[in-house]
């Protein structure tokens, strides 16, 4: 009696186990692919995004990356200007960053009195966007701003273009720091020697791009670590398009100043909110 009564226990472990299995692998081939959770961790896309929400990030539609490898799969579409964007950071790809894409591969991007034009054409600041800080006249020089030397600052930039992939590029003292990084990125030895560049050990007046790349700015424009200060996005970081928040809390917010605590922070206005 014992030994018939224990077959049914075991096999229906052993389902649940198969279950468990089926589903765990699901949800890894999901978060890969398809979509995952991102939480906001800074101010920089304020007050689009704020500090404490937490979205779904759509890693389907520029195409995922196998993992441990450079292959990207076909998306359904490609990047636009004024999506807002996940991506691994290029200084430091450990980390993940959200911003808003300004520009595309192609595109000539400049900024004249905190007013973004791409193509000659003035931009339109996103509804949620802002500026907290000091107008930061022309001329002045912001020796943090990318490219190195140049007199551009946050909010007087460029003209600049951004690469796109095939183009020919010129290459000299004066454009080195505009293109040394992207060089040695795409898997190059890049330096300068005297006033002569050099890649792989050989002098170089061009430089044709291997990839595309893309210019990145936060919606709070004067508090954002953004394109203007580390460069152009290339294309293989891209991680995916931020979809929606589905959860947000004020991370400000603790027993200290509110009775409730963490019930206190949570801001369930922003719960469902589409991100655009």
């Amino acid at each position: 009696m014992n030994i018939q009564k224990g077959k049914p226990e075991k096999k229906h472990s052993r389902e649940w186990m198969e279950a468990l299995v089926i589903a765990a692998i699901f949800a890894t081939v999901l978060r890969v692919f398809v979509v995952e959770s991102y939480r906001i961790p800074t101010g920089s896309m304020e007050r689009t995004l704020l500090a404490g929400d937490f979205l779904f990030v759509n890693k389907y539609v520029y195409g995922p990356k196998i993992p441990f490898t450079e292959i990207r799969l076909s998306g359904v579409k490609k990047v636009e200007r004024g999506d807002i964007i996940v991506f691994k950071f290029p200084k430091d790809r450990s980390l993940n960053y959200i911003k808003r894409c300004v520009a595309v591969s192609g595109d000539t991007l400049e900024i004249h009195d905190q007013q973004l034009s791409i193509n000659r054409k003035p931009s339109t600041l996103p509804v949620h966007a802002q500026f907290i800080g000091s107008r930061v006249p022309a001329g002045e020089t912001d020796y943090s701003i990318f490219p190195q030397f140049s007199n551009f600052n946050k909010d007087n930039y460029g003209p600049i273009r951004i690469p796109r992939k095939g183009d020919v590029v010129r290459l000299s003292a004066l454009t080195f720091p505009l293109y040394s990084s992207l060089i040695a990125d795409e898997g190059h030895d890049v330096s300068m020697q005297g006033r002569e560049v050099f890649i792989d050990g050989s002098p170089a007046q061009q430089y044709t791009v291997h990839e595309n790349y893309y210019f990145a700015m936060g919606d709070n424009r004067d508090n954002s670590l953004d394109s203007r200060f580390w460069g152009f996005l290339p294309e293989k970081d891209l991680v995916g398009q931020a979809m929606m928040v589905y959860w947000s809390w004020d991370p400000d917010i603790s027993i200290l100043t509110d009775p409730l605590g963490k019930l206190g922070s949570i801001r369930l206005e922003r719960t469902g909110l589409v991100v655009h």
